[in-house]
C-alpha cells in the first residue's frame, strides 16, 4: 500500500450478528475518494458506513444489468430527409467515396 491510499473497513454488522449473513471487509480507496466519501458523511450527518452503502446500493441498481436481459438500442434519429440523392443513387461505395472526398482517401 503506496502513501496515496488509505484502508477503509467497512462494518456490515458489528455485534451479535451472525457471520453467515454479514461480513466485514477491507477496501483500499484513493486517499482523495475517501476523503470526499467522510466530508459528504459530515455534510448529511450521516457515517462513512452509510454514504459507502449507499453508494454501492446505487451502484448496484443502475449500473449492473443481468446479462440475460434483452439489449435495447437507443434511437439516435435527427431530422432531415435521409440520403443525399448522390448517396442514394451510388450505394455503398459511393457513400463511402464521399466520406473521404477532400480528406486524402
Amino acid at each position: 500500500m503506496t502513501g496515496f491510499e488509505t484502508r477503509l473497513i467497512v462494518i456490515l454488522a458489528y455485534g451479535f450478528c451472525s457471520m453467515g449473513t454479514h461480513m466485514k471487509t477491507t477496501i483500499e480507496l484513493n486517499d482523495v475518494l475517501l476523503l470526499a466519501a467522510k466530508e459528504s458523511a459530515i455534510r448529511q450527518g450521516t457515517t462513512l458506513r452509510s454514504v459507502v452503502e449507499a453508494a454501492l446500493r446505487d451502484y448496484l441498481e443502475h449500473r449492473v444489468r443481468d446479462p440475460r436481459a434483452a439489449f435495447r438500442l437507443r434511437r439516435h434519429a435527427f431530422g432531415g430527409k435521409g440520403l443525399r440523392p448522390e448517396a442514394a443513387v451510388g450505394g455503398w461505395e459511393r457513400i463511402l467515396e464521399m466520406s473521404y472526398e477532400g480528406r486524402g482517401g
